[in-house]
């Protein structure tokens, strides 16, 4: 469809004649009627009715005009959206977990930075829920979030894209004095304390499904504070006031310099995807996802696979 025949048609029902619309539309009244049967043949019915002195426009034209002029303008303002995008003017929303907000958006937003300087990210921090929630809504045009090996992608439909930043891993640790509480192969006693997730919280159920000890109340003998806050989570552990299930990347330098120990030898560990999903109306937000996922295929987002 050639979008000027819209224009072609508004300028025929203001004038009601096909000479007058064709001076208007600075062409010949044969070309314009041209370009009217062009508009026919796409829709695939007259739309004007041609008599041997007069020419009547169809009343379907005139009963749809305000959708025509609708949908004109919204074409319009697309090319112009196109032709003058500019990501580094925009502030882009992103609903998001509160542990990747600490263990990797600070990476993907310098990285960002690097293609537009002048980009601003304005963060809604919440709970798995609550963020999809705040991305369905339309409060915010990106989500990122983790999401496990056995759960299937969000079912958002055609309008939402999905990529992958990276991967992790949600582990155990134990920082200061129980520290010296655990063997030499990884065993720590099942009464030692706990840090637990709320069984309604997104890691609560990723920790309760797989059954993990320390995770929950309900597979913990001794849980001494309950918080859906890893962040939070990881500095009590690192006081040693009990195991704690972080994620690796919230953790990996503490076990680097030893002020944690992970117990993911013995406990296991439940990998995590760190997905994001983009509003594919949004450009901004797909110039984004585009950059953070091929990122991701050349190797050089975070991946924890093989370190803990």
């Amino acid at each position: 469809m050639d979008t000027q025949w819209l224009e072609d048609v508004l300028v025929l029902l203001e004038e009601g004649n096909m000479t007058r619309a064709a001076s208007r539309r600075n062409i010949t009244q044969p070309a314009f009627s041209r370009r009217i049967r062009g508009l026919e043949n796409w829709i695939g019915a007259p739309i004007l009715t041609r008599g041997t002195n007069r020419i009547d426009i169809n009343a379907a034209l005139s009963a749809n005009e305000d959708e025509i002029r609708a949908l004109a303008a919204r074409i319009r303002a697309l090319r112009g959206k196109i032709a003058n995008f500019d990501p580094e003017s925009t502030t882009v929303a992103i609903a998001a977990q509160h542990a990747p907000i600490f263990s990797t958006f600070p990476e993907m937003a310098l990285h960002a930075k690097q293609y537009y300087p002048s980009l601003k990210f304005r963060l809604r921090a919440g709970n798995h829920h609550d963020c999809v929630s705040l991305f369905l809504r339309g409060d915010t045009s990106m989500l990122l979030c983790y999401e496990t090996e056995n759960t299937e992608p969000l079912p958002f439909g055609d309008t939402v894209r999905r990529e992958i930043w990276g991967s992790d891993q949600l582990i155990p640790v134990v920082g200061g004095g129980l520290r010296y509480g655990v063997t030499g192969d990884a065993t720590i006693a099942s009464d030692t304390p706990a840090i637990v997730y709320p069984e309604d919280s997104y890691f609560g159920e990723v920790l309760g499904k797989a059954e993990r000890p320390f995770g929950t109340q309900r597979f913990t003998d001794n849980p001494v504070c309950e918080s859906a806050f890893s962040s939070g989570i990881k500095e009590m552990a690192l006081k040693g006031l009990g195991v704690g299930w972080i994620p690796f990347s919230m953790a990996h330098r503490e076990i680097e310099t030893g002020e944690f120990l992970s117990l993911s030898h013995k406990l296991g560990h439940e990998p995590l995807a760190i997905a994001l999903y983009a509003d594919a109306r949004e450009e901004a937000a797909v110039a984004l996802l585009n950059i953070w996922s091929a990122k991701h295929r050349s190797g050089g987002a975070l991946s924890t696979a093989a370190t803990a």
